[in-house]
């Protein structure tokens, strides 16, 4: 099972994905954001959490479930803050996005010395404002090395 990257011309194998955030960066608990339950996904969400992601689903009230949004940003960032806050078990923060929307919360972080990385899928599509972030808190997936461990190869 892969996930597909923002170029679509390549896909993260969540078997070795995982496995690499946890020998690369020392992650215990990885947490996978998706917007909300759909039955057509249950394989995806199985992968996920064989692949030892936790999901997170965005809260929706019942009532609204035709007009239910996928939206997880708020969700991750309340996560980020949150644990800044309130938890002392954790080392630090590494983030898998491109969205430029977590950048207040990225350089908080940095700032609490809570953040250890953002791992970009994709050189093409990563937000502007991360233009300035140091490399010592940012890096790309699509990178040869590391695309070379994590892709979903098709034979």
């Amino acid at each position: 099972m892969g996930t597909t990257t923002a170029d679509n011309d390549w896909k993260i194998d969540l078997f070795k994905f995982r496995p690499y955030l946890r020998d690369k960066y020392c992650i215990e608990d990885a947490f996978y954001f998706l917007g909300f339950y759909d039955l057509k996904y249950a394989s995806l969400y199985k992968a996920l959490t064989r692949a030892g992601f936790q999901i997170r689903f965005r809260e929706h009230d019942e009532i609204m479930y035709s007009m239910k949004k996928g939206n997880v940003d708020t969700d991750v960032v309340y996560e980020i803050m949150w644990s800044i806050a309130e938890r002392d078990d954790f080392d630090k923060i590494i983030l898998v996005s491109g969205d430029g929307d977590y950048i207040k919360a990225v350089r908080y972080a940095i700032q609490k010395n809570k953040f250890g990385k953002i791992l970009f899928p994709s050189h093409r599509n990563t937000s502007s404002l991360y233009r300035r972030l140091s490399f010592k808190h940012k890096d790309y997936l699509d990178r040869e090395p590391v695309r070379n461990i994590i892709e979903k190869r098709v034979y």
